[in-house]
């Protein structure tokens, strides 16, 4: 075709110049003319087709595994066609005519795939979360009502309870201690309160015994005295103050939270005994029944958990014994290293031996502060 124009185009008789007006034409100008001619040809022809392919990437979408990318204009050789499949990233369309990559946008597959199964997975770890607190829920429901059936049971006198008779004297012994410590805790502290108000005023009473030898030329000696035997007294005073708070606060140490904890342990061994009893009955319950397939199941179900209710009970009936054991022991040393000293200070005090007293709490390693001395911090207590 190319051919037919160059020889149309050489052969013209009527050149027409760049002005539109005939003349005469050089034979090298023809030959130029016609070059051009076939160069807008050639253009026109490359643009059509680019824009055709372009149309049909925008209207049909490429298929990414089968799209290649040419490395030269049309005409070029098949060896500069890489196909895509092998090229890990975003498709591309390659422009012959204007020698450019156009980028083919859009969501593949995978990215929704990807998307969609996360929003799944989310989805499914709430509904696990919501159906795992329901499961507790309805455990926690159960196990309260088979407790506070077998309780009301107990407390009519229609339901069995287990017994440990020895165990059982051993915790009312220690209740009843309890109760007794806590009052003479109370009346301990009622003392150190007394006894502190009585230090006080007998500081202020010496004060103003030294002020009015002062002030009494004639009742010197006398006030003198009494000035004298008062502070004594407020020095003692507050000596003995020393030794009876440490008595107090051992005492209220070893009420509020050893015999505390131990009766925490106790409390727990109560409740297990409970669900024991509860999980036993039901058992027993069961075994009295049908033996059906479903009821076959529903005494399995029971042993596993009176098994398991019962290994329980064991556990907390061996803690609670051996604290036992231990509170008793700690009690003895505590209440004989305390009982001893208050007794020597009490002593020491009222016979009015300063230096007997001094001596007693040296022997219990109790320090006294100073008048005005401020609380010590946490870091010098350690």
């Amino acid at each position: 075709m190319t051919e037919s124009i160059m020889s149309k185009a050489a052969t013209m008789e009527i050149p027409i110049n760049s002005n539109g007006d005939t003349g005469t034409l050089t034979e090298d100008d023809s030959l130029e003319q016609a070059a051009n001619l076939q160069w807008s040809l050639d253009e026109k022809v490359g643009s059509s087709r680019g824009t055709r392919d372009l149309q049909q990437v925008m209207v049909s979408g490429p298929n990414l595994n089968e799209t290649s990318i040419v490395s030269g204009g049309y005409g070029g050789t098949a060896e500069g066609i890489i196909p895509t499949s092998s090229i890990k990233g975003p498709a591309v369309h390659y422009n012959a005519e204007f020698n450019k990559r156009i980028p083919v946008t859009g969501l593949g597959p995978n990215m929704h795939h990807s998307s969609s199964s996360s929003s799944m997975t989310a989805d499914e770890m709430s509904r696990g979360v919501a159906v795992e607190k329901l499961e507790t829920v309805k455990k926690w429901g159960y196990n309260t009502y088979k407790c506070t059936k077998q309780m009301i049971s107990e407390r009519f006198g229609r339901g069995s309870r287990t017994v440990d008779l020895e165990l059982e004297a051993q915790i009312e012994v220690l209740r009843d201690t309890k109760k007794k410590y806590e009052n003479m805790l109370r009346l301990a502290r009622a003392l150190t309160n007394h006894f502190y108000n009585m230090v006080q005023t007998q500081h202020a009473l010496g004060d103003t015994f030294a002020d009015l030898s002062q002030k009494s030329p004639e009742l010197r000696d006398e006030f003198g005295y009494n000035a004298e035997t008062q502070k004594l007294l407020c020095k003692n005073g507050e000596t003995l103050l020393g030794a009876v708070n440490f008595f107090v606060s051992s005492i209220n140490t070893l009420v509020n939270k050893t015999m505390d904890d131990t009766l925490m342990t106790i409390k727990m061994y109560e409740n297990a005994r409970l669900e024991f009893d509860a999980y036993r009955s039901d058992l027993e319950e069961l075994s009295l029944g049908p033996r059906d397939a479903v009821a076959m199941a529903r005494i399995d179900a029971a042993q596993q958990q009176y098994h398991v209710h019962k290994e329980k009970y064991e556990r907390l009936r061996s803690d609670v014994i051996i604290k036992l054991k231990f509170l008793e022991e700690n009690k003895v040393k505590v209440m004989h290293k305390q009982l001893l000293l208050f007794h020597n200070a009490i002593s020491a005090y009222f016979a009015g031996n300063q230096q007997q007293l001094e001596q007693t709490l040296k022997q219990f390693n109790i320090k006294l502060r100073p008048p005005g001395a401020e609380q010590p911090s946490w870091l010098e207590e350690q």
